[in-house]
């Protein structure tokens, strides 16, 4: 079996979704809220077979918006749980901006091992986060093992791989597509080339490794092989008129007339209910803590006079620290939530100045979004923690009209990477470096550009420099 996820990527995904969760206000949270109209009508349209939402877990929630629909709209107590614990603090802003009174208790942890006391749930709700994991099976393990009999665990928009493709090559969002790329996706033809989903280029050069290999026989075999009974919805993309043709000849093909056979040739999406086995029983209303146990020991936990959650049996602890409980083992929170320490730059931390060397522009952006522009050369110095070979991991953003972009790192005088950037928007590039206590990291960009009334020589903006261990 494959290792289901690698700490690389967990690495990757807590800093896209910091990056990503409140980034741009505006877009996002539009964003947000046609996704909760979708999901929404889903848990209407299937709620006998769904029955008690309470207690629910989301698992790989982001802001944790469907989970203040479900606590809101749906009147049910439950968790959100992300591995990002700054995506769910960003996400509070949405309870005050769409007049939420209620709120799930929020946590970072690991879908691989939930810190949820086995039987304790009702309802599992996993949204776009499956085809994260290598060994989807082992998410489904943990789902099950921590609903109570009768419970479901519902997961949507996940991605049916295509079989009419070329698969070429992965291509990015709409937004940093290219012209030619983007006249063939209005025509619906740009699936018929591309490897995968539209839009996972984005997130394979963030470092979050993506399985695009299941097609709906698949999910249907690990659905059967977990759950007693299913509720499935398919969607088909009808996205010009390429793909609208194809669909509906597939549908007419179709012996029964329905979407599947559309489904196995263009891909899509699908979105299931899946019934665990038993009978639903009523579920005692408790204090959330005894539905927890230690990501530890899995031990059970208690909540202390602060607030805090403690382990009963070993000295694991967890601050309510800006409304979000790190419920990650302590290994991996030491790691993924490292503070302000010598071998990282985190532009969104205060004391990431004192690490830069020479000039650099004024810090800019909100929420955990924040970077600074540099010129031709920038310079920051970092200095190593880890034991072990070390990568050097740079993360920025191009703008738009300013590619193709050169972008050259030297580590102690030494070049370690060239690229050419050659959509805008965010990139990060990674080398790995020779053995040294101490680097100073040089940046060097072009073409330089400014802007009309701004009298500062830019190239691309940088939000965090940092080392890491070799994988």
């Amino acid at each position: 079996m494959s290792e289901a996820q690698s700490f690389s990527v967990k690495r990757a995904e807590v800093e896209f979704h910091n990056f990503a969760s409140l980034g741009e206000p505006e877009r996002v949270i539009a964003h947000y809220a046609a996704e909760n109209v979708t999901r929404g009508a889903i848990l209407r349209d299937h709620a006998s077979f769904i029955g008690p939402l309470s207690p629910f877990l989301e698992i790989g929630a982001n802001a944790g918006h469907t989970s203040y629909m479900l606590a809101n709209e749906f009147g049910a107590d439950g968790f959100a749980l992300d591995i990002s614990a700054d995506a769910l603090r960003h996400g509070m802003a949405l309870q005050e901006l769409w007049g939420y009174h209620r709120a799930p208790v929020r946590m970072a942890g690991d879908a691989l091992n939930l810190p949820f006391a086995d039987g304790s749930l009702r309802l599992v709700v996993a949204c776009q986060m499956l085809s994260q994991f290598m060994d989807i099976e082992s998410v489904f393990v943990e789902a099950k093992r921590v609903l109570a009999p009768g419970g479901v665990f519902l997961f949507a928009e996940e991605p049916l791989r295509r079989r009419l493709s070329l698969r070429l090559y992965r291509c990015p969002y709409y937004n940093t597509m290219k012209p030619w790329e983007r006249l063939l996706h209005r025509h619906g033809l740009l699936g018929y080339l591309v490897r995968d989903v539209i839009g996972a280029h984005q997130e394979e050069s963030f470092g979050i490794r993506q399985n695009h290999s299941m097609e709906l026989a698949d999910w249907h075999r690990l659905v059967r092989k977990h759950f007693v009974a299913h509720e499935y919805e398919v969607f088909v993309p009808e996205r010009g008129w390429g793909e609208r043709w194809m669909k509906r000849l597939a549908v007419r093909l179709d012996p029964y007339g329905s979407e599947w056979r559309a489904a196995r040739l263009m891909g899509g999406t699908l979105t299931a209910m899946c019934r665990k086995e038993g009978e639903v029983s009523e579920h005692p209303r408790e204090p959330f803590e005894r539905m927890l146990r230690c990501p530890d020991c899995l031990a059970t936990v208690r909540r202390e006079a602060d607030d805090a959650l403690a382990c009963t049996a070993c000295g694991y602890r967890a601050a309510l620290d800006g409304g979000v409980y790190n419920l990650l083992r302590s290994a991996d929170r030491a790691e993924l939530y490292p503070g302000d320490r010598d071998d990282i730059i985190d532009f969104s931390l205060a004391g990431h100045e004192r690490r830069l060397i020479g000039r650099w522009h004024e810090l800019e952006g909100e929420f955990g979004n924040r970077w600074r522009w540099i010129g031709p050369r920038a310079e920051a110095a970092l200095k190593r923690v880890k034991a072990g070979p070390q990568r050097l991991r740079i993360r920025g953003s191009v703008p738009e009209g300013r590619t193709p972009m050169s972008l050259t790192v030297e580590a102690n005088g030494a070049v370690v990477g060239r690229w050419t950037l050659d959509r805008s928007g965010l990139f990060v590039v990674e080398a790995d470096l020779a053995d040294a206590e101490d680097y100073r990291i040089a940046v060097l960009a072009g073409p330089e550009w400014s802007a009309p009334g701004d009298q500062r020589i830019m190239t691309v903006n940088l939000s965090m420099i940092r080392l890491a261990p070799r994988d």
